[in-house]
């Protein structure tokens, strides 16, 4: 079964994709919930129409991602943290005072395009995420846990 995505979902595509998924997954989770509609000829004429309008928004922030990934190659971020003496953090750093700290650096980005290396991080030190500035342009940025 093949549907056009209405927005991005992780590990399966982007917004306006047309992908092949089992037709249980599809008829049952995503088109009832509007994360995608069923691509018939029409909806593909339609979608169609719609990226040949957005392929030239869709270049200008291509190349505003490549300018801010080489920006953000080399950057280290710091990230304030509540720890006790021994260095452990009251809770763990997230993605969301990751992409705070990245605010407060001078680059935008959303925090659900970070993702987290590794396990939950409960120590102070340095660490590293990926980060993905477009679709397929993503680098993988450093950040030391400090205690504030």
């Amino acid at each position: 079964m093949q549907v056009i995505l209405k927005q991005d979902v992780a590990k399966l595509g982007f917004k306006n994709d047309v992908v092949k998924v089992r037709p249980g997954y599809g008829r049952n989770f995503l088109i009832p919930r509007g994360i995608a509609s069923l691509a018939t000829e029409g909806n593909l004429k339609s979608l169609a129409e719609i990226k040949k309008q957005q392929s030239f928004k869709e270049e200008k922030l291509r190349k505003e991602a490549t300018a801010n990934l080489e920006k953000l190659n080399g950057v280290v971020v710091k990230v304030g943290a509540k720890a006790g003496e021994s260095g452990k953090i009251f809770g763990s750093v997230t993605n969301i005072q990751i992409a705070d700290a990245l605010k407060k650096a001078g680059f935008e980005v959303e925090r659900k395009n970070i993702e987290i290396n590794g396990e939950s991080i409960k120590q102070l030190g340095t660490y590293s995420a990926k980060v993905r500035l477009f679709k397929e342009i993503a680098t993988t940025i450093n950040f030391e846990v400090i205690a504030e």
